[in-house]
């Protein structure tokens, strides 16, 4: 059987190769590194993570994307596989220690029989040659293959900044000010409540840090980059201050359902969190401290933080132009590119529009699973919007604004309960708190969605083992 081609071994490419090769078809995966780098990979290895090492919160129940992890597990995902066996204590949410996690996709994608890896960058297409392909390439699509892409849908795709956070040796923090503890004490899957690394600071240290954060020297952009929008989930912790001075401490620095246990009786003005980055315990990075500062300002200025002052950092911030095309104009509810005359490309992970790990992952799930059965013949339907793989997979391919694929607004968006169609909820006797209504509503929509993936499910062809 002719393979299926895959450019890009990251989370989306690995999960995509993963499904095609559990359908019983041939795999060829292209993957650049390490014969070509980009600004963010450090490693050689596939599903390396760039940014934060969480998957965010784990709760199918509640949470939209913890009901995107429960329906890749039931989906048969590589990647959520990996990420449960790879997990570090993190609160309420999904976090993996990234090297053991890239080191077992990696490891499996190589053990599969049916996936070839070749490591070469690709700048050209060549569908003519290879017949079916899926471009999964994120965002850090080379120049060389994005001006291919753009050259061949015939239209210039849309990019924005994405950031990356510091990580810190944990054994550089001063835990005299510093403590333990996740927000509200909440447990999680593998964590104990005490999950976060919490640095206090006071009115007077949070407004000077505000004015240093100001202050710093950031990184130059070229030319092209300097329109680029930033994508609002992702925002560098110092954009954030321009917007106000007030807007870090509503946000990732916020003091809510934290106690300092060095001083109970004083509630702090704003909280830095850092959350473990590795099974060891050893690295630790800055929660939502994504940031654009040239090296030399994020050591001073980080260092303002206080339990920070000593710290050494295992890697430095960094930023990088993400690119995403407009995919409810180009694709069609398989995630394939939809032109005349072409009948075998499809597209997967954040270069669709989609943002997050997990929800790259399952767009490369589903391209996955598209192309495979359509190789096999073997006819394949689409998942419900009702779920939240079909709500994402609704979203790059038919629109999120009034349903619109002409819509110029189009922008990444992780998963969330607002892609998912209204859902009934019984209406409460008595007077009930706004916050179990909230919870009544999100049970609604979970429910829904694991039932309705089950018949999904059933109903197509399930891949051997």
């Amino acid at each position: 059987m002719k393979p299926i081609h895959i450019i890009g071994g990251g989370l989306a490419g690995s999960e995509a190769a993963w499904q095609v090769a559990r359908c019983g078809v041939p795999v060829i995966l292209h993957e650049m590194r390490p014969a070509q780098s980009t600004p963010a990979h450090q490693t050689e290895k596939l599903a390396e993570l760039v940014c934060s090492n969480s998957f965010r919160s784990d709760d199918a129940e509640l949470n939209a994307v913890g009901l995107l992890h429960e329906e890749m597990r039931r989906s048969g995902s590589l990647i959520m596989s990996a990420a449960d066996a790879n997990q570090v204590p993190a609160g309420s949410a999904l976090a993996v220690d990234r090297e053991g996690f890239s080191e077992m996709v990696t490891a499996r994608i190589n053990h599969e029989s049916l996936i070839s890896i070749v490591c070469e960058e690709i700048k050209q297409l060549t569908l003519e040659d290879w017949g079916n392909a899926i471009i999964a390439t994120g965002p850090l699509t080379s120049t060389a293959l994005s001006e291919a892409i753009s050259s061949f849908v015939g239209q210039n795709s849309l990019a924005f900044f994405d950031a990356i956070a510091p990580i810190i040796h944990t054994e550089s923090i001063d835990m005299n000010i510093a403590w333990f503890q996740s927000r509200y004490d909440k447990e999680g899957p593998g964590g104990s409540g005490a999950d976060y690394i919490n640095c206090p600071l006071d009115k007077e240290q949070y407004l000077a840090f505000i004015d240093a954060l100001l202050a710093g020297e950031t990184m130059e952009f070229h030319d092209w980059e300097l329109n680029t929008p930033y994508f609002e989930g992702c925002l560098p912790i110092e954009v954030m201050a321009e917007r106000g001075a007030e807007t870090p401490r509503h946000g990732p620095m916020k003091p809510v359902g934290l106690t300092n246990t060095h001083d109970p009786r004083t509630k702090p003005y704003a909280v830095v969190q850092l959350r473990q980055d590795n099974k060891l315990g050893t690295l630790y990075n800055m929660v939502g401290f994504q940031t654009k500062l040239r090296y030399g300002e994020q050591t001073r200025v980080f260092r303002m933080i206080p339990g920070l002052e000593a710290a050494v950092f295992a890697r430095l911030g960094g930023i990088h132009r993400n690119t995403y095309l407009n995919s409810p104009k180009l694709l069609n509810e398989t995630l394939r590119l939809n032109m005349s005359g072409i009948h075998s490309l499809r597209f997967a992970g954040q270069i669709t529009g989609v943002e997050g790990y997990v929800e790259s992952a399952a767009i490369g799930l589903l391209a996955g699973q598209f192309a495979a059965s359509e190789r096999a013949c073997i006819k394949i339907s689409v998942p419900p919007p009702t779920t939240a793989l079909g709500a994402l997979l609704a979203h790059i391919t038919i629109g999120h604004l009034e349903g619109s694929p002409e819509s110029p607004s189009f922008q990444p968006m992780n998963i969330n309960f607002g892609l998912f169609p209204p859902v009934e909820v019984p209406r409460p006797i008595g007077r009930v708190p706004k916050r179990e209504r909230s919870q009544a509503r999100k049970r609604a929509f979970t429910s829904r969605a694991l039932t309705d993936l089950s018949l999904w499910l059933g109903s197509n062809r399930q891949p051997a083992e």
